[in-house]
């Protein structure tokens, strides 16, 4: 069946469209037109037409760290865990993602690996594009509430058997860029055309700027878990700041970064460097039992989730929309907002069909009002909500 969305603004790119409508057929955007258009052009009588009122037709939303939602999770080692995640996540707006892993031991990443290998295909929500391994070659210095004995020095052989694992479907990795043995795995990883990101790191910019030469040209949750800038040394932070090539995630929760440090990102990085992201752990939307991520008990508190024993941050509650809206309120006009959510994560990725409302492009649309309030989710031309 085809669909035809009318009576919209565009927000696509970098340009906001009014009074438009999309055609949608073999899970393809067929064509983009004007509402007068739309007034006179003749469908076939399975066309599907949603008026949406005015709302804004968005690509979907592509969150390429994320952890778990509803209680579901990368940690359950479960593809029915994992068909929940994805159910889950499409209400929100979301239609495709990478399911991120901990670091542990290598038996267990090896059967969360299955489980989300197993999963893909299978969907009726939120598309899985492959896997982000959140680690294990982190720094000790930086862990965050990474267990430190779930990191470990480079290995190698431990990543081909990791690839092995996911049947190649690895498609970005967290890495320290300043630990021993790096620009090795670097060379390896960039041959198989997996996106390296600075994280949990205390790299100097030195360090990064090695890094960088080897290919590890973006940064988990800039800001976070990573040295700091300072007038002696840029650090982690710094360097993805002063480096234009380098793009970066970032948590919009207004807690991992303070609102207003997006003016600066705004002034000193290209848009199309920005990368929305939820690192949203297991626990969020959950509407009952015990809050569990990484293993351990975690409590809301203070807009983001920390760790019932020590206080320490955990993770984001953050959601795709509530990210778009807060950028947004951060002072990004909205395309901005939702580019970052968007064709950015689809273009670092490679992800080369998604992240545009343009003839030829995937089907993956989310329509939201002037509430940032969903209304429709179509992921590959289906109507998923």
């Amino acid at each position: 069946m085809d669909i035809c969305l009318y009576n919209g603004t565009l927000l696509s790119g970098s340009s906001a469209l009014t009074q438009c409508a999309v055609l949608i057929k073999d899970s393809k955007i067929a064509d983009v037109f004007s509402q007068k258009r739309f007034e006179q052009k003749q469908f076939s009588s399975d066309t599907r037409l949603i008026d949406v009122n005015g709302a804004y037709i968005a690509p979907g939303f592509i969150d390429t760290h994320v952890h778990g939602y509803g209680g579901y999770g990368t940690e359950d080692n479960s593809v029915d865990s994992i068909l929940e995640m994805s159910r889950g996540l499409a209400q929100l707006g979301v239609s495709a993602f990478n399911p991120t892993l901990y670091p542990s031991s290598e038996e267990n990443m090896i059967a969360a690996i299955k489980a989300i290998t197993g999963a893909m295909g299978k969907e009726r929500g939120a598309r899985i594009m492959g896997l982000h391994l959140e680690g294990p070659f982190l720094s000790p210095e930086k862990t965050g509430v990474q267990r430190p004995e779930t990191i470990k020095p480079v290995d190698i052989e431990l990543f081909e058997r990791l690839w092995e694992a996911a049947e190649g479907h690895i498609v970005n990795m967290t890495v320290a860029p300043e630990i021993k043995g790096m620009r090795e795995l670097a060379l390896v990883c960039r041959k198989k055309g997996v996106v390296l990101q600075a994280g949990h790191t205390n790299a100097l910019y030195s360090n990064m700027i090695e890094g960088i030469q080897a290919g590890i040209m973006h940064t988990t949750h800039l800001f976070n878990a990573m040295r700091q800038m300072n007038h002696h040394d840029p650090g982690a932070a710094g360097a993805a700041l002063i480096y234009y090539d380098m793009s970066c995630e970032v948590i919009a929760d207004g807690v991992h970064i303070h609102p207003d440090l997006f003016k600066l990102l705004m002034r000193v990085k290209p848009m199309s460097k920005i990368v929305l992201v939820t690192d949203g752990l297991k626990p969020t939307g959950q509407q009952s039992g015990p809050l569990i991520a990484n293993g351990e008990e975690v409590k809301f508190e203070g807009g983001c989730f920390c760790r019932a024993s020590d206080g320490v941050t955990a993770g984001s509650a953050l959601t795709m929309i509530r990210g778009v809206q807060n950028l947004a309120r951060f002072d990004f006009p909205l395309v901005d907002a939702v580019r970052c959510a968007t064709i950015n994560p689809a273009q670092v990725m490679g992800y080369m069909s998604k992240g545009q409302l343009t003839p030829g492009y995937d089907a993956d649309i989310t329509v939201f009002n002037d509430k940032f309030e969903i209304q429709n989710v179509i992921i590959a031309g289906s109507l998923i909500y």
